[in-house]
């Protein structure tokens, strides 16, 4: 082989290598891209869960607070009536029994 054909098969490697490398830098792009992508949806849909549960937690600490006020209205009626038999059933028995 003489010096001619030699520079034009190194020129040739150089140039599939240079070639390859192209593809093989496209190609991490590519992967890359594809990652940050498939990234990007998990924490979406991460954002999208808590936002989903903070706002389930938010109506349910709100229905767990009108349940509370009900009870203890409820409760607070109970101890009115209560007081209140109390206080009729003295005034009763004081009319059935005067001292």
């Amino acid at each position: 082989m003489n010096q001619g054909e030699e520079s034009e098969k190194e020129t040739s490697r150089k140039e599939r290598r240079n070639a390859e490398e192209v593809i093989r830098i496209e190609k991490e792009r590519d992967r890359k891209k594809a990652y940050l992508a498939r990234e990007q949806a998990i924490e979406k849909a991460s954002d999208s869960r808590r936002t989903q549960q903070a706002e389930k937690h938010s109506r349910e600490e709100a229905e767990q607070l009108t349940r509370q006020q009900e009870r203890k209205k409820a409760y607070l009626t109970r101890e009115e009536n209560n007081a209140d038999n109390q206080e009729a059933r003295k005034s009763r028995d004081k009319e059935q029994h005067p001292n």
